[in-house]
């Protein structure tokens, strides 16, 4: 019996992969022992044992990054950490350690050297986090989601998705995703979403231009986050929600998108084969615009910069682009040379290389 050992968490972009390649090393060996190392304060501390999967805790240790008392007690702390990992990979009989990034990651990849364990690196983001720098220099695969992550040794694999997206039929559920929203089957529809939280700027342009979209004959599902307080037009064809908990029935009812372009979104949009504009998060160190940039050069995706995301910008690029069956049809067809629907099988791949099988 193989026993595997997925390192991460922090944030969904780390959790949702891991729990993804979990699901598959589990329908694929049912026998298989599948543990999961993350910290209490990350959002694995919820997720991971809802799907029935035995969590493994760590320390939180953030690298320092300026010189100051945390800097100090780093050395200790991380040391400690890196001690905890190899005992769980002794007792346990750990074969494979697979890391996502986030704080469990480092000290897993470096107990996994140590106890002459293999390892394998997924980074989900284009920008790649330290933890999988550094790791994917004595790993025994490295995998990415996208094109162009400047890793050493990458493999694009895509990004391991939900199966609620990896089995979605949306010509076949588009009726039901359509009735979700009060709308029209037989009518396109624009998606709009900025995540759980929203998007501000997403708001404010949709909410000084929704009425071109409907006149341009298209319906709009708005979903603003639940913070904010974009009034309601309760006009018919506009479906503005605060939450959609099932985004697999936004997907199936939608015709294009735009959204933000976090990693895992941009994969979920670009595996379904739906146009897209993307106007990247600003704040950061540029991660979505780098997140979007395979499918923006592949032609299945346009970018608009956040500062310029504005009602005239969605009246004069994105509702002429509504208009446009041929550049729609285009982008669609694009979508399929970069997304994927296996990436969590692609994981596995790797997993089984490093295990010699």
């Amino acid at each position: 019996m193989t026993t595997y050992l997925l390192a991460g968490g922090g944030t969904a972009g780390h959790v949702n992969p891991l729990l993804a390649v979990a699901d598959a090393l589990r329908a694929r060996e049912p026998e298989a022992s599948v543990l999961v190392l993350g910290t209490r304060e990350g959002l694995e501390a919820r997720l991971v044992p809802l799907r029935g999967y035995e969590l493994l805790f760590i320390d939180k240790v953030p690298f320092p990054r300026r010189p100051d008392r945390a800097a100090l007690a780093f050395p200790r702390r991380f040391a400690r950490a890196v001690r905890a990992v190899r005992r769980d990979i002794r007792e346990r009989g750990v074969d494979v350690v697979v890391g996502f990034g986030g704080y469990a990651a480092a000290p897993a990849y470096v107990a996994a050297r140590r106890e002459h364990v293999p390892f394998v690196v997924h980074e989900a983001n284009a920008k790649p986090g330290l933890a999988n720098v550094l790791g994917a220099r004595r790993a025994a695969a490295v995998g990415v989601a996208f094109e162009g992550t400047p890793l050493r040794r990458a493999e694009v694999v895509g990004m391991p998705l939900r199966r609620e997206i990896v089995d979605l039929d949306r010509s076949a559920r588009r009726a039901e995703g359509a009735a979700a929203f009060g709308l029209d089957p037989a009518r396109p529809t624009l998606l709009v979403f900025g995540g759980s939280l929203g998007a501000q700027r997403l708001n404010e342009a949709f909410g000084g231009a929704w009425r071109d979209v409907l006149d341009a004959g298209w319906q709009l599902v708005h979903v603003t986050g639940e913070r904010s307080d974009l009034a309601d037009p309760g006009a018919t064809g506009y479906a503005l929600r605060r939450y959609v908990d099932r985004m697999d029935l936004a997907f199936a009812a939608a015709d294009a998108i735009v959204s933000r372009s976090g990693a895992a979104t941009v994969s979920e949009i670009s595996a379904l084969g739906i146009p897209a504009v993307y106007v990247p998060y600003a704040v950061g160190n540029g991660e979505q615009a780098l997140n979007a940039a395979s499918a923006v050069r592949a032609g299945a995706a346009r970018l608009i910069a956040d500062g310029e995301f504005t009602p005239d910008r969605v009246r004069s690029e994105v509702v002429p682009l509504l208009a446009d069956a041929a550049a729609l049809q285009a982008m669609t067809d694009a979508a399929s040379l970069v997304g994927t629907r296996h990436g969590a099988e692609n994981v596995v791949a790797l997993i089984d290389r490093a295990l010699g099988r």
